[in-house]
């Protein structure tokens, strides 16, 4: 062998060598970095697999460690594997808040310590904070983190609703009451209490007043209590309804407000499949209470509301409605069209926010002009839920607590033509065994005529 052959094999080696060391030593460095440094991505179409920025907010301003106990077999007969589901679940809350503790307890294996924890269902979730729980039976990012609300808050927060003069009841079932809307209130941490004058002479300065479509005229004594309870920094809610304001025209005053008369006319309408007097919300302000929100919200039957200069407050015009459409003054009989001369051309304002300062806090009130906006009736329509918690919680002085957007799976479905279908399946299964055959068959023919 000559020096050359030498010099060349042991060059050789040492090329074979150095990349191996190199090889190894990237291999041993990606598997520290995949220790040390977790990162994902959520591929799906609306960022469903992963949690909302007010979920891991909230996880941020969790100050000690979060038990979670799950009460479940291994098996479920209609859920399969769910310790499997929630470990997954919890698994992304626990990428935010490391100090998140997940337990598991077979209530059958233990039924002692289920029977204590007065445990009912299989996969009941029981979520601990500090000296505080509570308790799920479903699992989803929304009740979930709205548990974390209420862990979070250590007493109710309270709403005054007035009553006596024909007002939507909070824990009523009719279609212009507002049950279902209580009910998401109380399952995120607040009490609604009926309060009227007849029974109490003063509007306790505690909670928020609500004050929902009064149907008569309220007495000059009780509208200077509500104008009282104002002065000295009260929080409020009023929704109000078309035509008369019940006696309420000095609150109106007071706030700046101009309630124009007439019905919003929404054209737009027509594609949801709902009246044209069911004004849509698109347009919304930047303001705690609609910041990232962009989910359409429904109006019904409402009026416009235009804020005037006040040197006493901050408004804001939370949402407009019927960009296209108009408010309609004259009767809704028969065909409704655009009249120049006496309707206002949209969009139109719908929903108000006020603030001014009173000492060293920050006093709230909302003015939303649709009493159905909340109804039971309409609750459900669009994004009205969340906005009127939103505002529920900015009132409350809660911004951290804006209500968490359920995201609906748009990506779930794959729809493919018949052509589309024939295509694939000819792809698979025809044109590339054939080109798998043809390649073997070339190579089969080059290594015979090597």
């Amino acid at each position: 062998m000559t020096m050359a052959n030498k010099t060349s094999g042991l060059r050789s080696r040492w090329k074979n060598g150095l990349f191996v060391v190199l090889f190894l030593t990237l291999v041993g460095l990606s598997g520290y970095l995949a220790l040390e440094f977790r990162t994902q991505w959520d591929l799906s179409q609306n960022s469903r697999n992963s949690l909302s920025q007010t979920s891991i907010d909230l996880l941020r301003k969790l100050d000690a460690p979060l038990r979670v106990t799950v009460f479940a077999t291994q098996q479920d007969l209609q859920l399969g594997d769910i310790r499997g589901i929630i470990s997954n679940f919890i698994g992304v809350y626990q990428r935010i808040k490391p100090d998140l503790i997940l337990d598991f307890i077979d209530p059958v294996e233990q039924p002692q310590q289920a029977q204590s924890a007065g445990v009912k269902l299989n996969g009941e979730i029981i979520i601990s904070f500090k000296d505080r729980k509570e308790r799920l039976a479903t699992i989803n990012e929304q009740a979930f983190s709205n548990a974390l609300v209420r862990l979070t808050r250590t007493g109710k927060k309270q709403l005054f609703v007035l009553s006596g003069h024909g007002e939507r009841k909070m824990d009523g079932i009719a279609q212009r009451d507002m049950g279902n809307f209580n009910k998401k209130l109380l399952e995120t941490g607040f009490e609604s209490k009926t309060f009227s004058f007849t029974e109490q002479s003063k509007i306790p300065d505690t909670g928020i007043l609500v004050v929902a479509s009064p149907q008569v005229d309220l007495l000059e004594g009780e509208v200077k209590q509500i104008l009282d309870y104002l002065a000295h920094g009260g929080n409020m809610l009023w929704l109000v309804d078309t035509g008369s304001l019940n006696g309420l025209q000095p609150l109106a005053e007071k706030l700046g407000i101009v309630f124009t008369p007439g019905v919003v006319v929404d054209p737009q309408a027509d594609r949801l499949r709902v009246p044209s007097t069911f004004a849509l919300g698109t347009l919304y302000s930047a303001h705690a209470v609609t910041e990232n929100f962009d989910y359409i919200t429904i109006f019904p039957f409402a009026r416009q509301l235009i804020l005037e200069e006040n040197p006493d407050w901050h408004g804001v015009t939370l949402a407009e409605v019927a960009p296209q459409g108009w408010v309609e003054t004259s009767p809704l009989d028969g065909e409704i069209s655009f009249d120049e001369e006496n309707d206002v051309a949209g969009p139109v304002g719908v929903a108000v926010a006020l603030n001014r300062a009173m000492g060293d806090r920050e006093q709230r009130v909302i003015v939303v002009g649709s009493g159905h906006f909340l109804a039971n009736g309409y609750l459900g329509n669009g994004g009205n839920l969340d906005l009127g918690m939103n505002m529920i919680n900015w009132l409350a002085g809660d911004e951290a607590f804006i209500s968490i957007q359920p995201r609906t799976t748009i990506d779930s479905q794959l729809e493919l033509s018949e052509l589309q279908l024939t295509l694939i399946a000819t792809g698979f299964l025809i044109i590339l065994p054939l080109m798998f055959l043809a390649c073997g068959m070339i190579i089969s023919w080059r290594r015979k005529h090597r």
